[in-house]
């Protein structure tokens, strides 16, 4: 039974790789193309239809690239579609929520401090909610509003930070990020599955039909593209959250995620205006830099929980169910003068002002909600205590991994 911990850690692996690779694809074809869709000159000589070209050097060679911005007079014989790298991330994204997120939902999605949740109520919130945003989105792009398109990514923006401050009533802090993150990815690969490709189809079935096909199909495309070029670098952010409890763990997360959206605008309205050749509007640093200063002053924890109430507090069921198994209390000795120094709600050990991650190793409730990670970080692997400075034994590694065994039986 305890070879299922390794193959199911094993398993998000493998996805959370999967997942990165097809979302740097997916990135870097969306970086590339808007930078070169900016970078459009006008030339004589260009081909009816032509919106623009560019010259390239990569590689060792020369690129010659135009533009047609609705469609060229005749179909090409080779046509390239993007599109799987934005379903690839999606899937695999998707694959690595139900992982981490369903799967260890007692742990991970569901704070009981927050809302009295059972597990497939969290399960079910979780899942609807995601494409709820697309619904709202999709509905503000086909009102009035794509005429106005500063007041839409307000309008936008304004949806993100109260999904937010509504995932943050409900999940714990980790989640909350997360959840943004896939809100957000949602939208843009539902811009990508519902909106763009199919507009791309519609103008090439016109051209091998023989028909002038509408310009309105790609400007509509081009809004969407617009957008998820903007969102881009916060859900970049919100995927990698989980790595910064100061991010996810404090009282201001939601907030802290709102401005991250803002410093993705900030950031990419530099390199758009540099690439259109606009100009060099500096000043965005400096909207930036007051940001990330921002977020870290809304960062800075607070008091941490007394160590008293803590300990006073009823196990939840899972808690219960992995405390009682034999060798608990051994194995809680064991973490308690290993790893506790570091992983308290006060750490003394040099150097170290908060908990790693966020991950609290005092008290009986503590040990049992991480029994899985100390299993894997420092039962079958020496991943933890880092360098092994505390002296953790071959027996003490032994003795937890006997504990966590008699959990899965």
């Amino acid at each position: 039974m305890y070879d299922f911990a390794i193959l199911w850690d094993w398993t998000g692996f493998a996805v959370r790789w999967l997942h990165m690779i097809t979302a740097i694809a997916w990135i870097g074809s969306s970086f590339y193309f808007i930078a070169l869709d900016l970078g459009l000159r006008k030339a004589p000589g260009l081909p009816v239809g032509a919106h623009g070209e560019e010259w390239q050097v990569h590689g060792g060679g020369f690129y010659h690239i135009r533009k047609f911005l609705v469609a060229p007079e005749a179909m090409p014989e080779h046509l390239t579609w993007f599109k799987w790298e934005s379903y690839s991330t999606w899937l695999s994204g998707m694959a690595m929520l139900m992982i981490v997120y369903w799967a260890g939902a007692e742990l991970f999605l569901i704070d009981a401090n927050k809302a009295d949740l059972t597990i497939w109520q969290g399960i079910a919130i979780s899942a609807a909610s995601l494409s709820i945003g697309w619904l709202i989105y999709d509905r503000l792009c086909k009102s009035g509003l794509a005429e106005r398109p500063t007041l839409l990514m307000v309008l936008l923006f304004a949806l993100l930070v109260a999904m937010g401050w509504g995932y943050n009533q409900i999940f714990t802090g980790r989640a909350m990020m997360l959840h943004l993150g896939a809100f957000t990815a949602t939208i843009m690969t539902a811009n990508v599955f519902f909106i763009i490709m199919p507009n791309q189809r519609i103008v090439v079935a016109d051209l091998q039909a023989g028909r002038t096909p509408d310009p309105k199909y790609g400007k509509i495309a081009k809004l969407r593209s617009t957008h998820n070029n903007y969102l881009t670098l916060p859900v970049i952010f919100l995927m990698l959250s989980n790595h910064y409890p100061l991010a996810f763990a404090t009282e201001y997360n939601w907030i802290i995620a709102s401005l991250v959206f803002l410093m993705g605008v900030t950031i990419r309205h530099y390199f758009n205006t540099q690439h259109a050749r606009k100009g060099n509007p500096l000043w965005t640093w400096a909207v930036t830099a007051v940001l990330f200063l921002t977020i870290v002053w809304l960062s800075s924890p607070g008091a941490p929980e007394p160590l008293e109430k803590a300990e006073a507090r009823d196990l939840t069921p899972y808690e219960q169910r992995m405390a009682s198994a034999n060798g608990f209390d051994e194995a809680h000795e064991i973490v308690l003068g290993r790893c506790s120094m570091c992983h308290a709600r006060e750490p003394f050990w040099d150097g170290i002002h908060w908990a790693p991650k966020g991950v609290l190793l005092e008290t009986r409730a503590d040990v049992a909600r991480n029994a899985r990670a100390i299993y894997l970080q420092a039962g079958i692997t020496h991943a933890m205590p880092p360098a092994n400075v505390t002296f953790m034994e071959p027996a003490d590694r032994a003795a937890i991994a006997r504990w966590y065994r008699a959990t899965q039986m």
